[in-house]
């Protein structure tokens, strides 16, 4: 005799799921083009692309599982393997380092007795060195489930991971908090609101001084067939 567990359905076969995965279908001239945010929605439910979320993704877009797979591995957004909680990355890349993500990895490292790539033993936290996030101007930089947490030193970085341990996640630097999990991150990424869009700062001055600088100037965007003052070399500029 089955028992209840032998015989529930598999949640990627669950005919809810199925309906959300032909709803982003629906986005897109191309069903094929579909394929990014359903491998999303497929960590959102089981924490990691897994060969059944290949098959279902695969058979929803007509696809070989070759291709779905080739897919799967190819962007660094889309695991394997099961995730924790909280997914944890260092920037390592050149202007981070320098400033210190290098230590920042090694003091997580040690810290949570994990290396690159791994989960801490109690599911919550998986830690990553991750390449340039585009936010060099708040190095060093981590992310929480691809959210920001910028300036960062080994010390603060201790105190993070151990609010996340501790089922005390912070807000991010940019972005809603508090900072959501893995799985609900996926689901935001397949494209489901979870009503926060518009939720905590998203950028600061030092990503915007360029801009306050080209206002003290005056400088405004050519218009598209007039002419325009900026269009002037200023005086001791490189033309």
């Amino acid at each position: 005799m089955s028992s209840a567990a032998e015989s529930r359905v598999h949640p990627l076969l669950d005919p809810a799921f199925a309906a959300e995965l032909h709803s982003i279908t629906d986005r897109y001239p191309q069903p094929r083009s579909a394929l990014l945010p359903m491998l999303h929605l497929v960590q959102s439910v089981e924490g990691f692309v897994s060969p059944t979320g290949i098959e279902v993704c695969a058979e929803a877009l007509s696809l070989t599982t070759a291709e779905v797979a080739a897919v799967a591995t190819f962007y660094t957004m889309y695991k394997r393997r099961p995730v924790g909680d909280y997914h944890v990355g260092v920037c390592t890349n050149t202007l981070c380092a320098v400033l210190g993500g290098d230590a920042i990895l090694a003091t997580l490292e040690e810290h949570l007795g994990i290396g690159n790539d791994e989960t801490t033993a109690d599911g919550k936290l998986t830690l990553e060195h991750i390449e340039c996030n585009a936010a060099c101007d708040y190095a060093p930089v981590m992310t929480v489930n691809w959210e920001f947490f910028d300036n960062q030193t080994p010390q603060s970085a201790r105190e993070l991971v151990d609010r996340l341990q501790a089922g005390d996640p912070p807000a991010p630097t940019r972005g809603a908090g508090p900072v959501c999990t893995w799985r609900e991150a996926g689901r935001v990424l397949a494209g489901f609101s979870d009503g926060r869009a518009d939720q905590g700062p998203t950028s600061g001055p030092a990503s915007t001084v360029g801009l306050r600088i080209a206002r003290d100037r005056g400088d405004e965007a050519p218009r598209p067939g007039r002419a325009n003052s900026s269009d002037t070399p200023r005086e001791g500029s490189v033309s």
